[in-house]
């Protein structure tokens, strides 16, 4: 073919210049080369990856073009990353690649490594620089300026100071050579035992504290010695903050590293807290043991290492006005025995301690409770004390804790009448002296005690109380709980009960018994039968699993009421304080319903026992004067019940911080509290309580005695005051290992000691200095209740014994003083017993039964005679009173239905 009919192809589309700008475009990698372009299908396999972006790069023709649009994998319009589901890289590198461009999926929300790395050594870099900084600008603080001691005030009932006490600090310090080595080395066993090499602080222990706290397990304290001596002597703040908490952190790693260790150790020694009002080593040597500090022995300086674990629960003298339940004495002594115990095992492993030297001391040393604060002396002490437990126990309300308490700056005032406390002091120390002799008569007349409170009924303050001899001498507060069992003065809450809710019906049945009641008249008849068989609503005998009947029994096996069937009213039964009728009468009530009505005029639940057993009704209970008084307050108030109250204001240099809400709600109505008033009036109108008569005044009241003597109450009220007073024999040395409730025989020379006795003379003394000056005032009259109920004997019944003659109190029993028999601490008072513990209503020979028991019930004060001791032992005249449950509770072995006398 010749040369001239070979011509090269022309570019489509016009020219030269536009194949120019065709070209150009493509290598833009913006246009894709149309499909059909010239060129062998392989071509497209022949491409590489030499730039997915197409940038710099000019194809040489159009089948080049055509590939590297086929490369571009169908991408849709508009789509400009190089392969699917990946974006544009950027621009220009970016300083944090987050969400990272170049990764697909949940990958592109995974930080990298790099990325990781910088943001920790940025976090950490930031806290140091955090602490470096805010080590650099705490200093120490001055302890002089942080410690500034202030003092509560206490007001009497009329505003005038009563004394300045309770925050302010005793405290002496000493030198580090003047602290015994041992007490330094028994604080930083316990506490901190790499104090010396620590910084200040204990970051595994912190750790360790917040991992415990984070699982749920047990809270942990992660301090050191130098942080505690911070926060007890340097910051003015113990709130619970995290401000505060870091503030402490910086202050102890400054204090750590600037301040010589054995200052640390001083200072934090000098300023703990080792309650008793005592602030440092010294102080506390003084409370506990009389003693300078650098006289304390090895176990001694553990015992204090102890305490400082918290004084409420390691204090082995108790603090039952915080925690009634949680501080007894027995408790903190065990808890403080065995952390002593551990506190020298770990001097021992830590070799701060020679074993032989340990093995000295494996009881609790011997200590006291001495009050250094001679303001307290007489009955201030005690009523101070009152007031604190009432601020703490009612944080809720007041709004004050116990640290703040400590802390000081309040004033206080009380509801507490100068002149009645004075004058309540006055009886008692007047009527002890006049027949307490325990130089003359140390077999009976030694250990005696006496208990009173004052409550009035329109408010519920407590007005006065007689906590003791002296309140730096004798350290329990006797008008509080004391564990001496009420006896007879419980049977009002029965008669109470029958009036407001009914007796069941015998005829009944016994699910629906509950609800078919008759109320009760203080006309109905019962049965005043001695050695009485009781019986359930239905009628059939009360037994126990044997089978065996319960015969209940009176004061002296008295009967009273006409033979044969012995049937006496409620009235006469109250006045004479018959057993078998209220035992009867509780039964047929039910026990729940008696419990109900002790519950609802103020008795607290707790202080309640045998709930479940007839003896319940004679009063195996053991509440406090003061809660014995406010409960026959609310029978004075027409049934209206006020809890008692010592604190009605309390103020701080900002204004007041609580004030006191009386709360009244209505345990009777006033028919029943006011037929119940009148029965009890006749109870000292012509009664076991005719003692207790006030000239021009009408009273009300009732006598109490339990088993073996062990305890003589008079609770008794007018219109504007309720008073009870309680009597007991109860050793007040520590010293004495299983310290028990002692019987009363022959004590003030009396054969046996009623609540008509001394009891009743004290409340009357007191009653009338108490009300002098006031009108006489007419209880209501009241309306009538009830039906009279005739409670008809039982068929199973025994015969009656013949009735036995009436003598006066002054028939002597035998001279003979019976031994006390073992029983367990305070709160009880438990005999041995000829019946098993839990054969809780066995019968035996002498009629007797199960643990427990009053001392045959009765008449307290007159109308017939006491048993003789050596009847008491022989005759089984601890037969009654019994809780049932195996403890007694304060009145003796013999049977569970015997019941206090009176």
């Amino acid at each position: 073919m010749s040369e001239h009919r070979r011509k090269p192809p022309q570019p489509q589309g016009g020219g030269r210049a536009e194949a120019r700008r065709g070209q150009s475009g493509s290598s833009s990698g913006r246009r894709a080369a149309p499909r059909g372009a010239t060129g062998s299908p392989s071509d497209s396999y022949e491409s590489d990856s030499r730039d997915s972006g197409g940038e710099g790069h000019t194809y040489g023709s159009r089948a080049e073009a055509r590939r590297a649009a086929q490369r571009g994998g169908g991408r849709r319009a508009g789509s400009t990353g190089p392969g699917r589901g990946r974006s544009t890289p950027p621009g220009k590198k970016r300083i944090i690649d987050y969400p990272r461009h170049d990764k697909e999926g949940w990958r592109r929300w995974m930080p990298s490594w790099r990325l990781a790395t910088g943001l920790c050594i940025t976090f950490f870099g930031s806290m140091v620089a955090a602490a470096g900084i805010g080590y650099a600008l705490v200093s120490v603080p001055d302890v002089a300026k942080t410690a500034k001691a202030q003092n509560n005030v206490y007001y009497w009932a009329d505003d005038t100071q009563m004394v300045a006490t309770g925050g302010e600090r005793n405290r002496q310090n000493v030198n580090i050579e003047q602290i015994p080595k041992a007490m330094q080395n028994a604080v930083i066993s316990q506490e901190n035992k790499t104090f010396y090499e620590d910084s200040g602080i204990d970051p595994r222990g912190i750790a360790r504290a917040v991992f415990n706290m984070a699982r749920g397990g047990e809270t942990q304290g992660g301090s050191t010695i130098t942080q505690q001596y911070v926060k007890n002597a340097m910051l003015d703040d113990q709130s619970q903050t995290i401000s505060r908490k870091a503030k402490e952190m910086f202050v102890s790693i400054k204090v750590g590293t600037t301040v010589d260790k054995n200052e640390i150790l001083k200072g934090y020694l000098n300023s703990a807290y080792y309650g008793r009002g005592a602030y440092g080593i010294q102080a506390a040597a003084r409370a506990y043991f009389d003693k300078d500090a650098f006289k304390l022995n090895e176990g001694e300086c553990a015992f204090l290492s102890a305490i400082l674990k918290g004084a409420t629960y390691y204090d082995p003298a108790g603090a039952t006005s915080i925690d009634p339940v949680g501080a007894t004495p027995e408790a903190n002594k065990k808890r403080a025995l065995t952390q002593m115990q551990d506190t020298l095992e770990k001097m021992v492993e830590y070799d701060r301690l020679d074993p032989a030297i340990r093995a000295k001391y494996t009881k609790l040393p011997k200590w006291q409770n001495p009050r250094s604060n001679t303001a307290l002396s007489g009955q201030i002490g005690y009523l101070v004390d009152l007031a604190k437990a009432y601020i703490v126990n009612n944080s809720e309300e007041t709004g004050i804790t116990a640290r703040q308490l400590e802390q000081g700056g309040y004033s206080i005032y009380t509801t507490f009448d100068k002149k009645k406390v004075e004058a309540l002091e006055k009886s008692v120390t007047k009527i002890y002296k006049k027949n307490i002799k325990p130089e003359e008569r140390p077999k009976t007349d030694t250990h005696v005690q006496f208990g009173g409170a004052s409550v009035d009924p329109a408010t519920g303050a407590i007005v006065a109380i007689y906590g003791g001899v002296d309140a730096t001498k004798h350290f329990t507060n006797n008008a509080d709980a004391t564990g001496a069992q009420v006896g007879s003065t419980f049977k009002p809450y029965v008669l109470a009960a029958a009036m407001k809710w009914g007796v069941r019906d015998p005829e009944g049945d016994p699910v629906q018994a509950q609800d078919e009641r008759t109320k009760v008249s203080e006309k109905s008849l019962y049965s005043g039968k001695n050695k009485l068989k009781i019986k359930e609503y239905d009628g059939s005998v009360w037994q126990n699993e044997k089978g065996k009947q319960w015969e209940q029994t009176n004061d002296g096996d008295e009967s009273y009421g006409t033979a044969p069937d012995y049937k006496i009213d409620l009235r006469e039964a109250m006045r004479d304080s018959v057993n078998s009728s209220f035992v009867q009468l509780g039964v047929d009530v039910g026990l729940d319903k008696v419990k109900s009505s002790a519950v609802d005029s103020g008795l607290l639940e707790s202080s309640l026992a045998g709930t479940n057993y007839p003896s319940f009704s004679l009063g195996t209970s053991n509440p406090s004067a003061i809660r014995m008084a406010g409960s026959y307050a609310t029978f004075a108030a027409s049934g209206e019940q006020r809890d008692p109250f010592s604190v009605k204001k309390v103020t701080d240099k900002d204004g007041t911080v609580y004030t006191h809400k009386t709360k009244t709600e209505e345990a009777f109505t006033a028919q029943v509290a006011d037929n119940v008033t009148d029965v009890l009036k006749t109870v000292v109108e012509d009664g076991t309580g005719t003692n207790a008569q006030l000239e021009g005044r009408e009273v009300a009241g009732k006598t109490g005695t339990t088993d073996g003597n062990k305890s003589a109450w008079f609770v008794g009220y007018t219109p504007q005051l309720s008073t009870a007073i309680s009597m007991f024999r109860y050793p007040d040395d520590e010293s004495i290992k299983n310290r028990q409730f002692l019987k009363m025989y022959g004590t003030g020379d009396q054969d046996k000691i009623h609540g008509a006795s001394f009891p009743s003379e004290i409340w009357a003394d007191y009653m009338e200095a108490a009300l002098k000056g006031q009108k006489a005032l007419p209880f209501p009259t009241p309306e009538p209740i009830g039906e009279i109920v005739n409670d008809t004997p039982s068929p199973t019944a025994t015969p009656s014994p013949s009735e036995t003659e009436e003598e006066t109190p002054s028939a002597s029993p035998t001279t003979s003083e019976p031994e006390p028999e073992p029983e367990p601490s305070r709160p009880t008072q438990t005999e041995t017993t000829t019946c098993g513990v839990f054969d809780f209503k066995c019968e035996d020979d002498t009629g007797g039964t199960g643990p427990g028991g009053s001392d045959a019930g009765g008449t307290d004060g007159g109308v017939t005679s006491s048993p003789s001791a050596s009847q008491s032992e022989e005759e089984g005249t601890n037969r009654g009173n019994g809780n049932g449950n195996g403890n007694g509770n304060g009145n003796g072995s013999g049977s569970l239905f015997g019941g206090p006398a009176g």
